[in-house]
């Protein structure tokens, strides 16, 4: 491993004796920057991750997020916690979605070798998100977590000389917090057809023995998203199907985390279900689920805490989308009283 790989994925363990410390009403919390190192993006839709390593020997709680990126550099960016990360260079290209290309000078691999978990999620200029009082990401020492590794999409390239360090400051502490935080991530695939309107559709059942508590909801896709929507099912013993809203927006207005609409936690046998409506009526052409800006994404993010438990194992729900997914033809969740104007329209 190259010395200057070696000084940035050490930083985060030389950080905590440095300057930025506030108090929240829970205890002490330190700033930590997770920047781009001065990149460089010489080619359009480029996904640059860069890592950083946690200390070997103490547990620390992530309790808020301050973006420092605009959406006219950034496209989106992502927080990953990993087991250890998918390349040791300093950054590398890790468009998981996206086909090599032989003009590539970086290193091309996924932001986690092994042990996935999303973090955090930003773009369109969303901001700030502190976490609930008591609650934490919680990562180093006795988590699966040993790597945060950031990565941000930079949809055009930059003129010759100029480089970039948009990225994350993350508020931290060492107070263990009563309740650990968790994503889980609804996303659809698929093909959007063009002249149309595309319901993308997702659902899966809870089949861990837990209870989480979801306080916050985010919604992605690219140009053609029009409404996002995302659902807690639960069955009654008659067979009746009951969908409370958790959350619904306009995907082209900021994609931050905003407060879910229903805070009833959510328990083993409940289902979650996200819809994305897409609008291909000015598009002459077949539109599919990729990383570009030409392709289209459909994700509804959960954020939710867990009390006295760890989060859950399942980090993601998803479907192969249109034309061969939709609510209405899912045979294992069997799903009725189907909310399909409410799960479309803003009002």
């Amino acid at each position: 491993m190259k010395r200057m790989a070696v000084i940035h994925m050490l930083s985060l363990s030389i950080f905590f004796v440095l300057l930025f410390t506030f108090n929240l009403t829970c205890c002490e919390v330190k700033k930590f920057p997770l920047l781009m190192p001065n990149v460089y993006p010489a080619r359009p839709d480029l996904y640059i991750c860069t890592p950083v390593r946690i200390v070997d020997d103490k547990t620390f709680y992530i309790v808020g997020f301050e973006p420092n990126a605009t959406m006219h550099v950034a496209h989106h960016m992502l927080l990953f916690g990993c087991g250890h990360p998918g390349s040791n260079k300093e950054i590398w290209d890790c468009g998981e979605m996206s086909a090599a290309d032989s003009y590539s000078t970086l290193k091309k691999a996924p932001p986690c070798r092994d042990g996935n978990h999303v973090l955090y999620a930003w773009a369109r200029n969303a901001k700030s998100l502190t976490l609930p009082d008591d609650v934490g990401f919680q990562v180093g020492k006795g988590t699966g977590i040993q790597y945060l590794v950031l990565q941000v999409h930079y949809t055009k390239p930059f003129p010759e000389g100029q480089t970039d360090n948009s990225g994350l400051f993350l508020m931290y502490t060492e107070e263990p917090q009563s309740k650990l935080a968790g994503v889980l991530l609804l996303g659809v695939g698929g093909i959007i057809p063009p002249k149309s309107q595309t319901y993308m559709e997702t659902a899966c059942e809870i089949e861990e023995n837990k209870v989480i508590h979801p306080f916050a909801y985010r919604t992605h896709t690219h140009t053609l998203g029009r409404v996002v929507s995302g659902y807690r099912v639960t069955r009654d013993e008659t067979g009746e199907d009951h969908w409370s809203l958790l959350g619904k927006r306009d995907p082209l207005t900021p994609q931050m985390f905003y407060p879910i609409f229903d805070s009833t936690p959510i328990k083993y046998g409940d289902r979650l279900a996200a819809r994305c409506t897409m609008d291909s009526s000015n598009r002459n052409r077949y539109t599919q689920v990729g990383p570009t800006n030409n392709d289209e994404m459909c994700n509804f993010y959960i954020m939710y805490y867990v009390k006295n438990d760890t989060p859950l194992t399942r980090k993601y729900c998803t479907t192969v989308g249109p034309p061969y997914y939709r609510w209405a033809l899912d045979k294992e969740n069997d799903l009725n009283n189907i909310p399909d104007e409410e799960a479309s329209t803003l009002d």
